[in-house]
């Protein structure tokens, strides 16, 4: 069993030779595999010089260590950022949605083992594949409303298109979800315990190369190992239907109000830590976000990246505030945990200032996400949903 690493000093990433396909390892288990541009790109070099080899007929993605993905690596963007032109902040973001393009529609099966944290970049990576396994172990949230971001990623495409208004839900309120709930509520498609990994790895290991091809024998495989008794959870109808009814209005403050009434007559835990989420967050990223979510039910992969592209390009070009740089002082750096968000408040953000993010920005240092549509598209398995 062959295995290679792209950069040998640093071993950010490997690949694991397997029969009829191959294991793709984020390696970085002291920072949770978080994302940084040396891993990115040599992701993105991987996955480019293997998506035409006859030889790998599908991809194993995995984390080593507790985490899956936490995310990207915000501290190290940050300082970069900050210590030149905003544009290298959006050049890390231009390569890192690229790859998350590339992988969301990839010629072959993409099997992504998501046992641990996977957050932010790590949702990416995962929400798109094929196959979207997670274990109990599994801790899912997209929290950049809360260090002032925007859910990206692709998110605004993958998170739009799970059941009513489950998405709004989990942008607004960066809700952590657990494994079973990804699958009750359609961000995973098989649940399988920790300890049954190991062997559903050996076994997909050992396909001989004319079953690899096989998406139907890969989800039979698959199928042996998930634990669908332990997939349905009692009371989620009842969540989703009130999540339907609050999330559902127009505007921030519709939701916020339909949550606050809601709550006067509910002991349900989560619909005050939904409120208490959208209290704190960044006010205009909150209100970004939902637009994101709203318009991203209409539009393909690409068109999601590079309108999240150019809206994250505007929150680090500091077009309407200093919210992008605030709040991972506040939350990761001095770790405060008191973000002063400008403006403080929902009401004070305008519908002018939304839109200037989502308008164009002429910079000579700046360069637009540009990507091309590309045949078989393995994301058409969200169609699932």
């Amino acid at each position: 069993m062959a295995s290679s690493v792209f950069d040998k000093e640093v071993k950010m990433v490997t690949m694991e030779r397997i029969s009829g396909g191959m294991k793709v390892i984020l390696n970085r288990p002291r920072k949770l595999n978080a994302l940084n541009y040396e891993l990115i790109v040599q992701m993105l070099k991987m996955f480019e010089l293997h998506e035409n080899d006859p030889t790998i007929k599908f991809i194993i993605l995995k984390g080593n260590g507790k985490a899956f993905c936490a995310g990207g690596d915000v501290t190290s963007l940050i300082t970069l950022t900050s210590a030149g032109n905003w544009s290298f902040g959006a050049n890390f973001f231009r390569k890192q949605y690229s790859l998350d393009y590339l992988v969301g529609t990839y010629k072959k099966p993409l099997i992504a083992l998501i046992n641990g944290i996977v957050m932010g970049g790590g949702a990416g990576l995962s929400m798109n594949a094929a196959f979207r396994i997670v274990t109990e172990n599994t801790l899912f949230a997209m929290p950049e409303t809360s260090i002032g971001s925007v859910p990206d990623v692709g998110s605004s495409y993958f998170l739009s298109r799970l059941r009513g208004f489950f998405g709004e839900y989990v942008a607004l309120a960066g809700v952590r979800l657990n494994g079973l709930e990804m699958v009750e509520y359609g961000l995973a498609t098989h649940y399988v315990h920790s300890k049954h990994l190991a062997s559903l790895e050996d076994e997909l290991s050992m396909m001989a190369s004319s079953d690899a091809k096989n998406r139907t024998k890969i989800s039979e495989i698959i199928n042996k190992y998930a634990n669908k008794r332990d997939t349905k959870l009692e009371n989620a109808n009842s969540r989703l239907e009130i999540i339907n009814k609050c999330f559902s209005r127009e505007t921030v403050e519709d939701i916020l109000s339909a949550l606050e009434n809601t709550a006067v007559d509910s002991n349900d835990k989560w619909i005050f830590d939904a409120i208490k989420s959208i209290k704190s967050n960044s006010p205009l990223c909150i209100k970004l976000a939902l637009k994101l979510i709203r318009e991203g039910r209409s539009q393909k992969l690409e068109q999601c990246l590079t309108r999240e592209h150019l809206v994250v390009s505007h929150l680090l070009r500091r077009t309407v505030n200093g919210d992008f740089y605030e709040g991972p002082r506040a939350m990761l750096i001095d770790k405060d945990k008191k973000p002063q968000w400008s403006p403080s408040k929902l009401e004070q953000v305008n519908e002018e200032m939304v839109n200037k993010c989502f308008s164009a920005i002429d910079d000579e240092d700046w360069q637009p996400l540009r990507l091309f549509a590309r045949p078989n598209p393995s994301h058409v398995a969200l169609s699932m949903i």
